[in-house]
Parts: structure tokens; C-alpha cells; sequence
């Protein structure tokens, strides 16, 4: 690109505040992977049912969505920005540091609430702060930043991996009334086939029986490296702080990260201009800024049902494949080690490092594929690549091969779905509407509720159902994207934005990509 010069004379300009704010998103990618490798041991460790530890993912991403409106309270000055940053960058630490104390599931899920409101704030704090800092210029510095949520939920199943426990545990005095829904003998039925000491995971109570020390001690390792591993973050957002001198014990000067802020209030549109006639950058920026007002505007007044339908139709298909990511992601590693597969439990342990490994490949591949694929047929692919992969892996599930070569595709497929439907969907709307605000929140709540209902299933009906759901979950999204076509093509105002401009729309959807 001709804009290679400027680019790179911006990076060397903002070089720390920008290392700082992709290594933020280290920790957000590290806390984000940990729980699918590890949830057996912390079932041991809190002496919980799969439903019950399933309140942990819905803890975290509840929290998350909540964190994510929160951290756009601190985006007025560069200032809380940072201390926003520093305290939520530090907490992730202290969270890793805490969790090997957790003996109860309530306090596991009270601990992981606090981890998914800092990860909110870093979401929406370090997504703004560069948009703020290289605003047209921003899409490459945004997909590294995204580049590092997939490399710290790489690393994070890596390094729990040598720490897992190879056998199971038999939890004491399991809290059984609290499952009691009508399964408990289905479930004892179901889950006591896969190993000697299957029982322990029917949730029958074991009087006088306790786990062995060392099944949570061995995993607390690996909370401990990576709350070490993660304290170098708040560190640098420190000395980050230090520089631009807003630390309560330097002198108080004019910081100088201000001139860029200044730069960006210079360079954006009048407050009084419609959000319509602002570049797609903006429009998505402003939308996911302001949760709540978009869906107030005038201009949505009088719009046609199928302005809403859209709306509607594209939340739902993320809502059901970032719900399926969030899933996957959660209980690859205890369906590989149940039967009929019954993976060693260091083996599975790799399974949501490839998982997120490919997704990370992905996002980087979709950067070129985006530019000669309209968003539309890239949707298409990727949701017709998730259901084909599901029913593969439903029909080898006796294959292990089979199970790591799906769960690749799975992470390609699953990796630029949010970011193409985005682009796709503010494309229809002409970049009207409350299309960005709509998607990150459907695809937040996805995640919070399919991670509730399928660990619920997989509990109740065995690892089986577990690609079943899979599938129906793809089949919906693929019957919710026909939608989507069928009220585009209702939809009175159809696009007619320039190519050039669809893939501007393309690359800054990326700052939303999980």
C-alpha cells in the first residue's frame, strides 16, 4: 500500500503505548482458553457436577458483556484508559494466582466473574485506544491485536497440558440434589462405562472419600506460570503510565500520547452529523461504543420490517456460531477423554490449543480472502464448513484422527465468521442501524448461554450428545443465514457501497472478533 510509509512512521511514533496495548490482549487470550483443558481437575477440585462447573463459563461471559459496557466509562482520558488497564491486566494475574484455593464452585464462578469483567474492560479499552491512535490507519494494528487473543489462548492449553491429571477423581459428597432434575440414575447409566472409577462422575456421594492432594496441586502449577506469565502486562502498562507521567508520584505534565487524542477529536466528523454519513470505521466504532442508544435514533423510525429482521436474523447466526466456539472450545477436551474415545488425558489436552491455534490461522488468512470474497459467500462457506465438520466428526466419532482433524477445520471455519456477517450485515443496512451494537451483543450472549446448555446436556445425556448438539446448533445457524438472505433481498435499500468500501468495513470488523 501506498500508506506503507506513514504506517510504519506512526508505529515507530506509538511504538510502547502500542506493544502495550497488544500485550494486554496476551492476557485477555490467556484467560479466555484456560478452563476447557482444565475443567476435570477443577471438577475434582470444587467437587462439582458438569452443570455446576458450567456456571463458571456462564460467571465468566456474563461478566464479560458487562465489563465490556463498563470499560467504555474509562475512555474519556488517556488516564483511566491505562489505570483501567493496569488494574484489570493485574487482576487476570491475581485470578490465576487465586484459583487453586477455590474449593467450592461458588467461589470458582465468584473468582472467573472478576476475570470476565476485566476481560471486558481490555476488550473495549484497547480496541478504542487504537482506533483513537491510528484511526484510518488502524485495521492492521487491530488485526495484530486480535492476533494476540489467539496466541495467549494458544499457549494458555500448552501450558496447562503437563499439569493434568491422568486419572479421574471421585469427588466427596457431591451436591446431587442440586442436579436432581430427573437424571441421576440416567446419568450414573450413561457416564460409568468409561473407566474403573467412572462412578465418581454420576454424582453419587462418596462418604469419608476425598480427591488426592496432588490432583489439584499438580494443575495449581499451572494457574501459578501463568499468573507469573501474565504479570509482565500490568508491568508495562506501569511504565507506560510512568512515562506520560500520570502516576499520582510524578510531576504532572502534558502527556504525550495527548497529541494523538487531540489528533483524533481534530479528525473525526462534526458530533452533529448523522451517524449515516460517517466512514464505516466510525459507525462501527461509535456502535459498539454506545451499548444502549443506538436503537434509540430517530432514523430508525418508519424503517421497514425488514431493516429489524436483519438485525435480528444476523445476531442469531453468532449467536449460535460464537456460542459453538465458546462450546467446542470448553468441552473438546472432556468429550475426547469420555467413550467411546477415551483420549489420555494429556493427549486431549492439545485439542483447544489446535482448536485455537487454527482460529488464529484463520484470522490471518481471512485478511488477504477478504479482499477477492465478498462477505456474503465467506459467511456461507463458514457455515456450511461447521455443519459438514460437525456431521463428519458425528459419523467417525469413533476416530480420533478424525476428532483433531475436525477440530481444525472447525477453528478455520469458525474464525472469520463474525468479522464477514458484520461486514456483511452493515453492507445490507447501507451502514445503518444498530447492526454492530446487535452482533457483539448476540454473540456474547451466545457464548454465555450454548456453554450453559451443552455442559447441561453433555451431563445428562453422555459425550455423545455433545457433537449432536454441534450439529443442531450449525443447523440453525445455516437456517438463520437463508433467513438472512430471503429479508436482505426483501429489504428495500440494498447495498450499493463500493467494493473499496466493503473491505474497509471487512478489515475494521476484526476489532470485534473474539
Amino acid at each position: 500500500m501506498g500508506c506503507d510509509g506513514r504506517v510504519s512512521g506512526l508505529l515507530r511514533r506509538n511504538l510502547q503505548p502500542t506493544l502495550t496495548y497488544w500485550s494486554v490482549f496476551f492476557s485477555f487470550g490467556l484467560c479466555i482458553a484456560f478452563l476447557g483443558p482444565t475443567l476435570l481437575d477443577l471438577r475434582c477440585q470444587t467437587h462439582s457436577s458438569l452443570p455446576q462447573i458450567s456456571w463458571v463459563f456462564f460467571s465468566q461471559q456474563l461478566c464479560l458483556l458487562l465489563g465490556s459496557a463498563l470499560g467504555g466509562v474509562f475512555k474519556r482520558t488517556l488516564a483511566q484508559s491505562l489505570w483501567a488497564l493496569f488494574t484489570s491486566s493485574l487482576a487476570i494475574s491475581l485470578v490465576f494466582a487465586v484459583i487453586p484455593f477455590c474449593r467450592d464452585v461458588k467461589v470458582l464462578a465468584s473468582v472467573m466473574a472478576l476475570a470476565g469483567l476485566a476481560m471486558g474492560c481490555i476488550d473495549t479499552v484497547a480496541n478504542m485506544q487504537l482506533v483513537r491512535m491510528y484511526q484510518k490507519d488502524s485495521a492492521v494494528f487491530l488485526q495484530v491485536l486480535h492476533f494476540f487473543v489467539g496466541f495467549g489462548a494458544l499457549l494458555s492449553p500448552l501450558i496447562a497440558d503437563p499439569f493434568l491429571s491422568e486419572a479421574n477423581c471421585l469427588p466427596a459428597n457431591s451436591t446431587a440434589n442440586t442436579t436432581s432434575r430427573g437424571h441421576l440414575f440416567h446419568v450414573s447409566r450413561v457416564l460409568g462405562q468409561h473407566h474403573v472409577d467412572a462412578k465418581a462422575w454420576s454424582n453419587q456421594t462418596f462418604p469419608g472419600l476425598t480427591p488426592k492432594d496432588g490432583a489439584g496441586t499438580r494443575v495449581s502449577y499451572a494457574f501459578w506460570i501463568m499468573a507469573l506469565i501474565n504479570l509482565p502486562v500490568p508491568m508495562a502498562v506501569l511504565m507506560l503510565l510512568s512515562k506520560e507521567r500520570l502516576l499520582t508520584c510524578c510531576p504532572q505534565r502534558r502527556p504525550l500520547l495527548l497529541s494523538a487524542d487531540e489528533l483524533a477529536l481534530e479528525t473525526q466528523p462534526p458530533e452533529k452529523e448523522d451517524a449515516s454519513s460517517l466512514p464505516p470505521k466510525f459507525q462501527s466504532h461509535l456502535g459498539h461504543e454506545d451499548l444502549f442508544s443506538c436503537c434509540q435514533r430517530k432514523n430508525l423510525r418508519g424503517a421497514p420490517y425488514s431493516f429489524f429482521a436483519i438485525h435480528i436474523t444476523a445476531a442469531l447466526v453468532l449467536f449460535m456460531t460464537d456460542g459453538l466456539t465458546g462450546a467446542y472450545s470448553a468441552f473438546v477436551y472432556s468429550y475426547a477423554v469420555e467413550k467411546p474415545l477415551s483420549v489420555g488425558h494429556k493427549v486431549a489436552g492439545y485439542l483447544p490449543s489446535l482448536f485455537w491455534g487454527f482460529i488464529t490461522l484463520g484470522r490471518l488468512l481471512s485478511i488477504p480472502i477478504s479482499s477477492r470474497m465478498k462477505p456474503a459467500t465467506m459467511v456461507f462457506i463458514n457455515v456450511v464448513g461447521v455443519v459438514v465438520t460437525f456431521l463428519v466428526l458425528l459419523i467417525f466419532s469413533y476416530n480420533v484422527v478424525f476428532l483433531f482433524v475436525g477440530t481444525a477445520s472447525l477453528g478455520l471455519f469458525l474464525s472469520s465468521t463474525f468479522p464477514s456477517m458484520l461486514a456483511y450485515t452493515e453492507d445490507s443496512l447501507q451502514y445503518k442501524g444498530c447492526a454492530t451494537t446487535v452482533l457483539v451483543t448476540g454473540a456474547g450472549v451466545g457464548e454465555m448461554v450454548l456453554q450453559m446448555l451443552v455442559g447441561s446436556i453433555f451431563q445428562a445425556q453422555g459425550s455423545y450428545s455433545f457433537l449432536v448438539c454441534g450439529v443442531i446448533f450449525g443447523c440453525l445457524a445455516f437456517t438463520f443465514y437463508i433467513l438472512l438472505l430471503f429479508f436482505h433481498r426483501m429489504h428495500p435499500g440494498l447495498p450499493s457501497v463500493p467494493t473499496q468500501d466493503r473491505s474497509i468495513g471487512m478489515e475494521n470488523s476484526e476489532c470485534y472478533q473474539r
